[in-house]
C-alpha cells in the first residue's frame, strides 16, 4: 500500500500542494515550522479521519481560511480515490466518487501507522491513550468494530445525560443499558481477543530492540467488566446516582504493562518506557501487515532524534522489509546525517514555508 498522490488546499501552512511519491522511503527535511509534520498529519488524515496529534479540525484549516481539503490516490489492490473537505457548515468525504456517510464504510481503506514523540504515552498517559490505540487497531482490523463502538459511544451519551437529569427516569435509562450491555460485551470480547494476538509481537519487538538479556516484559488487558456486565451495572446503580454518571463499562478499560511483574510506571526508566512505546507501535505495524498480508504506510515524525543508535537500528528489519514489499515510509528530521545509519536508499524532499521540492536521492 502506498500514496501515489497527495492534494491538499487550505489546510495547516499549505494553501495548495500537489506532488505524486512513489513506493520507498521518503525524507521530509527542513527547518522547525516549515511543514513537515502538517504533511504527516494530511497523509494520517487519510487514512483516520483524524489528526495524531489530538487536535479538532478546526485547528488544521490554514489561517483566515473557511475550511480544509484533503485528497489522495492510494495504491493497494487497486486505486482508490479519496477526498476529505471539512469546514464548520460542511463536511464530505468520498471514496472513488461515492459519499461516504458512515465512517464505519471507511476506515481500513488506508491503513497508516505513525511514530511520534506522543507515543511516549501510551506508557505513561491516561488510560484513554490505551483505549484509542486498542480502539484505532481494531478499527484498521475490523470493518465491524467501529459500528459497535459507535453505537457503545451513543448508548453512554444518552444514558450519562439522562443521569444528570433533575428527576432521573430509570425505565428509560434501562432500554439504553440494553445496548451498553450488548455492545460493551462485544467491545470487550474483541479487546482481549487483540491483546492476546499482539502481547508476542510487543514482547519479540521490545527484545529486538533492548536485547535478549533484558528483562521480562508483560502486556495485559485490563477490562473494567470482569464477569457479567449486565449484573455489575445494576450493582453500580446508586453509585451512578451520586456520580450522575455511568461508572462501569469497557469505557474504563486499560492496559497494564510490566517488566519483572512490576508495574512499568513504577520502575521503568525513560528509556525503557520509550522502548515499549516503540514496541507497541512496531507490533501495530506487523499486526496490520499479518491481517493484510502486506505493509501499512509509516509516517515517522522527527522521533528519531530522541532515540539512540540502538534503538534507531531497531527500526531496520522493518523499514528494509518495508521497502523490499513496495511499502511507503514518510519520515520527517532537521539533521540528515543519522538516516544514513539505516543504510537506505531514500528520497529527500526539501520542506520549506508550506512548499515541497524534490531534492534528492540519498
Amino acid at each position: 500500500m502506498y500514496i501515489r498522490q497527495l492534494r491538499i488546499r487550505d489546510f495547516r501552512n499549505y494553501n495548495q500542494l500537489d506532488v505524486t511519491f512513489q513506493p520507498g522511503f521518503h525524507l521530509f527535511t527542513g527547518y522547525n515550522g516549515q511543514g513537515k509534520s502538517n504533511l504527516l498529519e494530511a497523509i494520517y488524515l487519510l487514512g483516520t479521519l483524524k489528526s495524531f496529534r489530538g487536535v479538532s479540525n478546526i485547528q488544521m484549516v490554514a489561517r483566515g481560511r473557511k475550511g480544509y481539503f484533503v485528497g489522495g490516490t492510494v495504491v493497494s489492490e487497486g486505486e482508490s480515490y479519496i477526498k476529505i473537505w471539512w469546514s464548520p457548515q460542511e463536511r464530505k468525504l468520498s471514496l472513488n466518487g461515492q459519499n461516504i456517510t458512515r465512517t464505519a464504510d471507511f476506515y481500513g481503506k488506508v491503513r497508516c501507522v505513525v511514530f511520534c514523540t506522543e507515543d511516549i504515552f501510551l506508557v505513561k498517559g491516561a488510560p484513554s491513550v490505551r483505549r484509542r490505540y486498542m480502539d484505532l487497531l481494531l478499527a484498521q482490523s475490523d470493518s465491524s468494530y467501529l459500528s459497535v463502538l459507535q453505537r457503545y459511544g451513543q448508548a453512554l451519551q444518552a444514558r450519562n445525560a439522562l443521569l444528570k437529569e433533575p428527576v432521573v427516569n430509570f425505565a428509560v435509562i434501562d432500554s439504553f443499558s440494553q445496548e451498553l450491555i450488548a455492545s460493551g460485551i462485544e467491545i470487550t470480547r474483541r479487546r482481549r481477543e487483540l491483546i492476546r494476538r499482539i502481547s508476542p509481537l510487543v514482547q519479540n519487538a521490545y527484545i529486538n530492540i533492548a536485547g535478549k538479556n533484558t528483562e521480562k516484559i508483560d502486556l495485559h488487558y485490563r477490562p473494567n467488566i470482569r464477569s457479567d456486565m449486565a449484573v455489575e451495572l445494576a450493582q453500580a446503580r446508586s453509585k451512578e446516582i451520586q456520580c450522575r454518571y455511568t461508572t462501569v463499562g469497557p469505557h474504563r478499560d486499560d492496559l497494564a504493562f510490566e517488566m519483572n511483574g512490576i508495574p512499568v510506571v513504577s520502575v521503568a526508566s525513560e528509556g525503557q518506557k520509550r522502548t515499549w512505546a516503540l514496541a507497541l507501535k512496531i507490533a501495530q505495524t506487523e499486526y496490520l501487515r499479518e491481517i493484510y498480508g502486506g505493509f501499512p504506510i509509516l509516517l515517522i515524525d522527527d522521533v528519531m532524534g530522541e532515540l539512540d543508535t540502538v534503538r534507531r537500528q531497531s527500526l531496520l528489519p522493518l523499514l528494509s522489509q518495508m521497502v523490499v514489499s513496495r511499502g511507503q515510509t514518510f519520515m520527517t528530521c532537521t539533521e540528515k546525517n543519522w538516516p544514513r545509519e539505516l543504510g537506505l536508499d531514500m528520497v529527500e524532499w526539501k520542506i520549506e514555508a508550506g512548499r515541497i521540492a524534490l531534492d534528492k536521492y540519498i
